[in-house]
């Protein structure tokens, strides 16, 4: 490998001796470039001198880079300087994958479009996330998660009936096209090793929003109605994604297959509930839902949610807690998962994030060096290039590049 691994020695994974560059912003691009840095690539993330346009937006910015940028080098670089873009190709050159999802248009001014890169380096895997595709009349509209839940009818399927049209409460489509990405990515590196060529993998936040709702439209397109919000439950099945007020809080359940609605009248002490003509198929615990959610209340409301799990689990019935994030922190499960996981920084600070999630083999998961600080790495990726120190620091005084020298580097995500 010919640019230096970061500090923390890594065992065998099944990215070593992958090169990345990543030239992405905000979450899906760089949470892909994230996924091939934790399975053993080597992720040099180039940024423009001001950084990441994540590093400007406030505490949630910083989350981004957190989250999405760890385990990676920095080089800061100015793409609108013939020396600048001069180096980047020096970079490519170097590299097997290069992941963007910069606004529509602005890596082909740059010179990096894909087909200007692969023309030059047809071995490259390149990795286009777009936010609503390159073919259709929305190419060149920018696109954010936001966008891509409500265009692709994920909003108009979640909330209350009487309300607003909810977006989902964490950014899913970002996150989802991040691995998604990454998915294609390893299929385009397997490939080539067979055919000797890369790829151009492209994706757009609209498309992996309309697969995430894979079920949904699958029904739809089969002749169902409309979907409409709801709410909490499942329109076709009753008892399914219930939720159901317990003495301290809440839970979900579901229990519609026949077997299980038998059961969980047998647990709950109410057996007639099984004959009962509103409650006796899952037809018709569907067209008298209200009435269940009543029955279901009654029978579980003086118990807590605890309770509620710990006896509905034993006798097999699908039930969860719901939890807030300190909840979920404090859940054994998820402590035994290994999900947690402390990112350290280049001056021996530490905060915890997530790790993957999964695992291979009885590896232990990744616990990767924290995000770099902007251009925290430009001396040593120039120097493993091949540029002297007196090459470097004319780079800088010219202001082709930046960031801090590697002894002097500043706070972890600044």
């Amino acid at each position: 490998m010919s640019f230096q691994e970061t500090d923390t020695v890594r065992a065998a994974t099944p990215l070593d001796g992958v090169r990345v560059i990543d030239m992405g912003q905000y979450i899906a691009g760089p949470g892909a470039a994230m996924v091939l840095a934790e399975l053993g690539a080597q992720v040099i993330k180039i940024e423009p001198l001001a950084g990441d346009q994540a590093r400007h937006i406030g505490r949630y910015g910083e989350s981004m880079l957190r989250a999405y940028s760890r385990g990676k080098q920095s080089i800061a670089l100015d793409l609108k300087r013939e020396e600048g873009r001069a180096v980047a190709w020096r970079l490519i050159g170097a590299s097997d994958v290069l992941v963007q999802n910069l606004r529509p248009g602005a890596v082909e001014a740059l010179g990096f479009g894909p087909d200007a890169v692969r023309a030059r380096h047809p071995r490259l895997v390149y990795l286009s996330i777009s936010g609503f595709g390159m073919q259709g009349p929305s190419r060149g509209r920018p696109g954010y998660d936001i966008a891509a839940q409500a265009e692709s009818g994920l909003m108009s399927v979640t909330g209350e009936p009487d309300r607003l049209p909810q977006k989902v409460g964490a950014p899913i489509v970002d996150a989802a096209a991040a691995h998604l990405g990454a998915q294609a990515v390893l299929a385009a590196l397997y490939g080539r090793e067979r055919s000797g060529q890369g790829a151009t993998v492209r994706t757009s936040l609209l498309e992996v929003a309309l697969h995430l709702q894979a079920t949904t439209w699958s029904d739809y397109l089969g002749g169902a109605p409309e979907p409409t919000r709801i709410g909490d439950g499942q329109p076709h099945n009753a008892p399914a994604a219930e939720v159901v007020p317990t003495r301290d809080g809440h839970i979900v359940l579901s229990a519609y297959a026949d077997e299980h609605w038998a059961r969980f009248c047998r647990v709950v002490g109410r057996e007639a509930l099984v004959d009962d003509p509103r409650f006796c198929s899952n037809a018709q615990r569907v067209r008298h839902r209200d009435e269940l959610r009543t029955v279901l209340r009654e029978c579980l409301s003086a118990f807590s949610s605890e309770e509620c799990v710990a006896l509905l689990s034993r006798n097999q019935i699908v039930v969860g807690a719901v939890r807030s994030y300190s909840q979920v922190l404090q859940s054994a499960d998820v402590q035994a998962s290994g999900m947690l996981v402390e990112a350290v920084a280049a001056d021996g600070s530490r905060y915890t994030t997530l790790a993957l999630p999964y695992t291979l083999d009885d590896a232990p998961r990744a616990a990767p060096p924290a995000a770099p600080a902007v251009g925290a790495d430009t001396d040593a990726v120039l120097a493993d290039l091949g540029f002297s120190p007196e090459q470097i620091d004319a780079l800088r005084r010219d202001g082709v590049v930046g960031g801090c020298r590697k002894n002097n580097e500043t706070e972890t995500t600044r």
